[in-house]
């Protein structure tokens, strides 16, 4: 009886544990070139969501367009990246202060990589005590890695007051964060650090500045539509936003 009773508080505790954490692991899926999307899970609100990453692999590295928001999963994704391409990650750019974002700067910066933010995003990230980049730049800016060459823009404030977007020009790819919402979404998420009533300006400048991507990278579920832009505004208008 004795054992019996232990066995069930040791099944007790490990059901406890599971509905506390994430219970799946990190994905890579190629999306087009050299570029592949990542997705590990977080918990909000007591479930498990899904949280997309992207990156480059290019001659000179790979690059990291935000973290994964599970932290277990940093390392793993280095390995994923040098085992399936031979290459270390040379840059990590996190697209706003969150965790879902830039939980994996410092980490990724002592493994050699060179992490950015945009300098509204260093400023909250000090603020709030999140781990924080090595460099930051205060304008729109084009970096270029190997042969490769992408663009952070700075649309205007939205899911936070410093999100911003990854454009590449050779891919036709838009990477964009928590700002844009999947059509997979019912509702804005966490908007308690945003700014709705700016949001719908902010996707329209995207629009306006690269037209129709190919692909569509959103924060969080699934990626594979090309609406998701017109879907984040008919989730505002919805909202009152305009």
């Amino acid at each position: 009886m004795q054992s019996l009773s232990i066995a069930f508080i040791f099944l007790f505790a490990i059901l406890a544990n599971w509905t506390q954490t994430p219970s799946k692991k990190l994905t890579i899926t190629p999306l087009t070139g050299d570029l592949y999307v990542f997705t590990s899970y977080g918990m909000y609100n007591d479930q498990p969501v899904p949280a997309n990453g992207m990156y480059l692999v290019t001659k000179d590295g790979a690059v990291l367009f935000d973290a994964p928001w599970d932290t277990t999963q940093f390392q793993p994704l280095l390995d994923s990246i040098k085992r399936k391409h031979g290459q270390n990650v040379v840059l990590c750019l996190a697209t706003h202060w969150h965790d879902d974002r830039s939980a994996g700067l410092t980490f990724y910066a002592k493994h050699g990589a060179k992490t950015y933010t945009s300098k509204l995003t260093d400023q909250l990230c000090k603020e709030y005590h999140k781990p924080r980049p090595n460099y930051t730049f205060n304008q729109d800016t084009v970096f270029t890695v190997g042969e490769y060459s992408f663009e952070a823009y700075y649309p205007g404030e939205g899911h936070t007051k410093d999100n911003i977007v990854v454009w590449l020009e050779k891919d036709k790819v838009l990477y964009g964060g928590c700002l844009i919402k999947s059509t997979a979404a019912t509702n804005l998420g966490n908007v308690d650090d945003g700014n709705v009533r700016a949001w719908p300006q902010s996707i329209r400048n995207i629009q306006q500045r690269f037209g129709l991507p190919q692909y569509i990278v959103t924060g969080h579920d699934r990626w594979d539509s090309k609406a998701s832009l017109d879907y984040t505004l008919k989730l505002l208008a919805e909202q009152g936003a305009n």
